[in-house]
């Protein structure tokens, strides 16, 4: 079949409006349908970053094949109720009607197919393979990535799916940290003999933030000193995003993100204002906190109605009141809502713009997805503003947003490899996931106190390079970041955090020129390094680290956690370029005196 999208066809079906035509499509989606419709393969995987329009593509192929006779019928399956009710009202736009409530039994004259969750395809999979089985079937996988999430909801959809004709998967975020194989993926093997997963069709951030598709995302990061209360009764002191062991950092974390102290009202006081920034230049602007469980969220709407005087919206399950909410919130101006993990992925409210990560959720897939419900762009120019905690697997995020990454299935660790103590598997954040409605145990209580908090302004960070000193909440520094306008270009935006760095470095060296300040700074005070160059420096690290593993005998973190004790600062996944750079000459040093 030789047929372009760009034809202009009659209606898909009676009555209705013709299918979207290439005047409709943004060019990646275009390009993405053209590839399909050329090659016709039964198995199709698109890649396109949250915000991007996936589901408008993949409703457009829809209808295409629906028109065509390739298929008599659809089944989308999504990773929620919510969504699933989402992607049938967003097909009926376009005349195909799915119905998000089909449990059991024939399906009525009057729908072209069902919206269902994994969870149901989980429980009832052979229901699905009957129904493959007697129409042709398009499948639309929506966040494949979840079929990875249980073996059991894997299986489900192989053994339900099998026999469909066509098979689209869709997800802005193929990666995972387990090495479970997602169903329908084609994995294949590169020169090191590791299997990654393989698109068709791949659009991610760095693309769409040049073609105007998403905003540009501004990271504000926020430290302090915490204090907390062990299980043995001790009393422990730091301050977030110093190097300790991994129980320390949770419990750091935890200690910040709670609602009693003052890290998190300063923060949302923060936020707030930043809020009312971008809404000088995007009126129905909205804010999102995305918190932990039930109780923290419910606490956070009572400081957002104390800071700003009115009421948050709360979301708190996937229940019909809570989709009943995300509609409301997202149709009106209201200035925010809080919701617990279900607003993290897949749910459109374009009218996002700033966000505050209160979770302790540290996987890249999830962190991804969740900045991705504040990067969808209604015009060009508008900028989205998320405020994070210090932690620095949060920060290497946020630093490498526009790194694109496949789902690796074998994952050998390479020598010389910085030991990342914050990172969690996908089972444990499942775990997270099934107790979020949950309210905090006895036992989660006895294990960990939070005793007190304050925030500090750490650093701003953007397009890999950071910017700012640390500051006092209600700082000049601080008040300078939190006034950058909402709506600018990105080039704009890189500018205007350039001339605010200089500002600030000369006012608090005291010298009238800024630009023979920078010039006088060591690397890692410059306020612009490529995450690139970065991740260069990381590489470099590693590898004069493995070289010396060999001739000292001492194992990777060992060594690693020595340079952290002599040359000071984090971990390599935060560490500037200056503080690289000195580990490396560091590790040089050593290696000189043992030969």
């Amino acid at each position: 079949m030789t047929t372009t999208a760009s034809h202009h066809l009659s209606p898909a079906f009676p009555g209705r409006a013709p299918w979207g035509t290439a005047s409709k499509l943004r060019a990646w989606q275009q390009g993405a349908l053209d590839k399909y419709i050329q090659t016709q393969p039964r198995d199709f995987l698109a890649v396109a970053t949250p915000g991007a329009g996936k589901t408008t593509f993949a409703l457009t192929l829809a209808s295409w094949l629906l028109h065509h006779h390739v298929v008599q019928q659809v089944t989308v399956v999504a990773p929620t109720e919510h969504l699933k009710k989402q992607w049938a009202e967003a097909a009926a736009r376009i005349g195909i009607r799915l119905d998000p409530e089909y449990s059991a039994g024939p399906l009525s004259r009057e729908y072209h197919g069902v919206a269902v969750t994994y969870a149901g395809v989980g429980v009832r999979p052979m229901l699905h393979r009957n129904r493959c089985e007697q129409r042709k079937t398009l499948v639309i996988l929506d966040e494949i990535h979840h079929a990875g999430d249980s073996r059991s909801w894997g299986e489900a959809c192989l053994e339900a799916f099998d026999p469909a004709t066509r098979r689209l998967a869709l997800t802005g975020t193929p990666f995972r940290s387990d090495t479970n194989p997602i169903p329908f993926v084609t994995y294949e093997e590169g020169n090191d003999g590791i299997r990654r997963s393989s698109a068709d069709y791949t659009y991610g951030y760095g693309h769409a933030l040049g073609d105007g598709v998403v905003r540009p995302v501004i990271f504000l990061s926020y430290s302090g000193n915490m204090r907390w209360r062990t299980k043995a009764g001790d009393e422990i002191a730091a301050k977030l995003g110093e190097p300790m062991t991994k129980d320390a950092i949770s419990q750091a974390w935890r200690t910040a993100l709670d609602p009693r102290g003052d890290w998190m009202p300063n923060v949302l006081r923060a936020a707030d204002q930043r809020l009312t920034e971008v809404r000088k230049g995007i009126p129905d602007a909205g804010g999102l906190v995305i918190a932990a469980d039930q109780d923290s969220a419910r606490a956070y709407a009572k400081l957002i109605r104390e800071i700003t005087g009115t009421k948050a919206t709360l979301v708190l399950s996937d229940d019909a009141g809570a989709s009943k909410n995300i509609d409301t919130f997202s149709g009106n101006t209201d200035r925010w809502m809080v919701a617990v993990r279900m607003v993290s992925e897949g749910v459109d409210v374009p009218r996002l713009a700033v966000g505050v990560y209160a979770t302790t959720i540290s996987t890249p897939l999830f962190f991804a997805q969740a900045v991705g419900r504040f990067v969808r762009s209604r015009r060009r120019g508008e900028t989205a503003s998320v405020f994070l905690p210090t932690i620095p697997y949060l920060l290497g995020f946020a630093n490498e947003m526009e790194v694109e990454r496949d789902h690796v299935l074998d994952r050998p660790k390479k020598a010389g490899e910085d030991d990342d103590p914050y990172a969690q598997s996908e089972k444990e954040m499942e775990e997270a996931n099934r107790q979020e409605d949950e309210d905090t145990g006895e036992d989660e209580q006895m294990s960990f106190e939070a005793l007190e908090s304050d925030a500090v302004f750490d650093r701003v960070l953007y397009d890999g390079a950071e910017f700012g000193m640390q500051a006092h909440p209600g700082s000049e520094e601080e008040q300078d970041y939190l006034g950058i306008p909402g709506l600018l270009e990105p080039d704009q935006v890189q500018l205007l955090l350039q001339k605010r760095q200089s500002r600030q470095i000369a006012h608090s060296r005291r010298k009238p020129d800024a630009d023979a300040d920078l010039l006088e700074l060591p690397a890692e005070r410059r306020p612009v390094v490529s995450h690139k160059e970065l991740l260069e420096l990381r590489r470099s690290l590693n590898t004069m680290v493995g070289a010396y593993v060999h001739q000292s005998g001492k194992p990777h973190g060992v060594i690693h956690t020595e340079l952290r004790r002599v040359c000071g600062g984090p971990p390599s996944a935060e560490a500037t370029a200056g503080q690289l750079q000195e580990r490396i000459k560091k590790v040089q040093e050593w290696a000189t005196r043992m030969r």
